[in-house]
Order: structure tokens, then sequence, then C-alpha cells
């Protein structure tokens, strides 16, 4: 399953591409137009709409449409009355259907008839619709760089996903391979093998034993997956004609006089992903997955030593996920928005969300002494955690039959 993973999560992720790009069966929506000023513009939506398929059945009568729709001969009725005025027609229009029709489609008819009534105002009114038309202005920003180089837009939104992969994977490994040293402890506890291993070895000593073991197999892990990741995506780049690494560093001139506009949009793109702290970003991954699932491990191995089963583990277990899942939102609420916000500095200081939400920070370019800060802080807090750990594991570790509180806990602290 390592080396099968990234293989199966490009197949899942192809495989929903598939399925999102088939077309689904073309549903048929009668429209009953008394005015008839509006059935033509719903005709020439069929152009554009391939879900839906409108029949202008205005000559029908409008009860045998709706009972055409009790019997799914039509996905509903839009029922459009006469009225003395145009304008009373804004509240009087209705959509007749057996279920409930999704938001964007009401709101996609709620424009089109909204748009002939506007046209239809701006007449009663005398005035030019074409003069307005032409005067609406359509407004493109491009995007520049200090430097002189072209920017690129949607490139904050590539940066937190690269951030926000890396912490989900931290939080996963974190919660998967912390849940495999609490599992560890609590076998070896009830098989009675960990009254022979402490005859041998400190409870301290085989703790950070297990912490380290189970790190390592993590990192190795991962390993694999960033190995099979690049030579996917080097893959991807050779079928696609779109150059990665020096290469990319070609001038816009010469991208627009040798590629097609996607394919120097694409250049561009992976041009500035190549320029984004790549080594910080690895490096940082490391780093804060280590002292992360060293600081977590530490929690989940004090847990499975003060517990028989994975039952009585659970009351202990929240506290553990409830800042794993805190960093995440801060991370995709406030790191998305301002990166260098109070809050998201703050939070990835905090060593039991640093993990995460530093991650998240590093893509937008983070100063050296906070990451010196983050790292020392979570460092140390480990060590602090470990010796705590430390205590519960070696009471916690010979203890059965009992199932511990928070007030017992403590009181193994005290030994």
């Amino acid at each position: 399953m390592t080396f099968l993973s990234p293989l199966l999560f490009v197949a899942v992720a192809v495989f929903i591409g598939y399925l999102s790009s088939m077309k689904a069966d073309v549903k048929r929506v009668a429209i009953h137009d008394e005015t008839g000023l509006f059935a033509k513009e719903f005709i020439a939506q069929n152009k554009e709409d391939d879900q839906y398929k409108y029949l202008d059945l205005s000559q029908i009568d409008s009860q045998f449409l709706k009972d055409s729709i009790a019997n799914n001969g039509y996905e509903g009725l839009l029922l459009i009355p006469k009225t003395a005025a145009v304008t009373d027609l804004e509240n009087k229009i209705e959509f007749i259907s057996n279920g409930s029709p999704s938001i964007s489609f009401i709101e996609n008819i709620q424009g089109i008839i909204a748009k002939k009534l506007t046209k239809i105002n701006l007449e009663n009114a005398h005035l030019d619709t074409l003069a307005i038309k032409k005067a609406q202005a359509h407004v493109n920003v491009n995007i520049a760089k200090t430097s002189g180089e072209q920017g690129l837009k949607g490139l904050n939104e590539a940066k937190i996903a690269i951030g926000g992969a890396f912490g989900y994977l931290i939080m996963m490994f974190i919660i998967i391979y912390g849940n495999m040293v609490m599992r560890s402890v609590i076998e070896e506890k009830t098989n009675r093998i960990i009254e022979i291993i402490i005859s041998s070895v400190k409870p301290f000593q085989l703790m950070i034993g297990k912490i380290i073991g189970t790190s390592l197999a993590g990192i190795l892990q991962f390993t694999i997956w960033v190995i099979i990741g690049l030579s996917l995506l080097f893959a991807a780049s050779a079928f696609f004609g779109v150059n990665v690494g020096p290469s990319a560093n070609l001038s816009p001139a010469l991208m627009e006089h040798s590629q097609t506009e996607f394919t120097g949009t694409a250049q561009l793109f992976i041009k500035e992903l190549w320029n984004l702290p790549i080594a910080s970003i690895l490096i940082g991954f490391v780093v804060y997955f280590i002292g992360g699932y060293f600081l977590y491990s530490s929690f989940y191995a004090a847990i499975g030593a003060a517990v028989d089963n994975q039952t009585d583990s659970q009351q202990f277990l929240l506290p553990v996920i409830i800042p794993l899942m805190l960093s995440v939102y801060v991370g995709f609420f406030s790191v998305v928005n301002d990166p260098n916000s109070t809050i998201a500095v703050a939070f990835s200081m905090i060593p039991l969300t640093s993990p995460i939400v530093m991650l998240m920070r590093i893509p937008f370019g983070v100063p050296w002494w906070q990451l010196a800060i983050s790292i020392a802080l979570l460092f140390g807090t480990f060590l602090l955690v470990v010796w705590f750990a430390a205590k519960i594991y070696r009471v916690g570790i010979l203890m059965y039959g009992k199932k511990p509180s928070w007030k017992e806990l403590y009181r193994w602290l005290k030994y």
C-alpha cells in the first residue's frame, strides 16, 4: 500500500473527473408563456444548457401540462401568466414540479426573466438599450510584480492548496501513526508482554523507542510517496508538453510566440510554482512532521498506557484531536485571507497547532526568526510533554482492570 497509495489517489481523481464529465440525462422543462415575451429567451438557452431542455408549450392547456408533470412527463412547468402590466410579473411567475429544484436552476430562470424585464422597462422608459449595453465596461486587471515580471491570478489559491495539502498530511500521519503507538502499547499491556520488556528496558526508553520507530516508518512512507508523486508530475508535464525547472524561465515574449495561450498560461503557472520556497516547504514538512508527531505521540503513548482497551481511550482522545481540528480551521479561514495576520502568526507559534498552520504559511514566505521560534517552542514543548507523559506511562503501563479518570492521571504525575 505504500507504493500503491499514490497510484490509487491518482486513479480515484481520474475516475471522479471521468464521472463528473459524463453528461446526465437531459431534463425537459415545459413553458406556458401567456405573455409571449419569454419563451424565445428560454428556447435560446437550450444551446448553452446541456442539463435542461426548454419546450414552448404555450398553446397547450396549463392544467393538462400540470397533469403531465404529475405523471413525470416533464421535469417541471414554468407558468408565466398574463398580467395588466409587465412589472406585475415579478411576483406572479411559478415553477411547478414534483420535487424541489436546485437553487442554481431557479436562479438561472430568475436571471433570464429579470434580464428580459429589464430590457422591456428600459424600452418603456425610451432609453437606448443598445447604447446602454455598449456603455457597460468589462474590466480585466493584469497582475504584475515589482520586478516587472508578469503576475498570475489564482497563485495564492495554489499556495494555500499546497500548504493545506502538506498540513493535512501531517494531521493524517499524526492521527494514523499516533493511534498505532497507542494500539501497540495497549496490545502489549493486554498480553502482559510489557512486564517482560520493562525487565530489560526502562519505561521511558520503551516509550521513546516506540515513537521514534513509528516516526521513521512514517517518514520513509512519505519519502516514497514524494518520489512517486514527483515522477507522476514529470510524466504529466512531459505528456502535456509543459517544461518544468530551469527551462520554465522563458521571457513572456518568447512564450507568446512559441506557445499557445493556454500553454503559455500553464508555463507561467508552473514557473511561479517552481519559484515557491520548495526546499523550505519540504524541509519544513519533515521538521514539523517529526516535532508534531513526537509531541502528539507522547500523548497517545500515555493514553495507551493508562487504559486497557481502545474503548476506554475515547474520553482522553478528544482533547488531543481538538487542537488538530482547530489548526486546520485556522489555516483555511485565516491563513488563506492573510498569512501574516495576528491570528495566523499566533497559531503558527503555538506548539499544538504550529505543525499545520506554519506549513500553510511557508508557501507565502515566513521570516526565519518566526520559523526558529516556532520550531524551538515545538521541540521544547515536546520534551516537556514527554517528561509528563513518561510519568503516566511508567505508572499506567502496569495498571490493569481499572478504568482511569482525569483525577487519577493527575495523581500519577506526582509519583
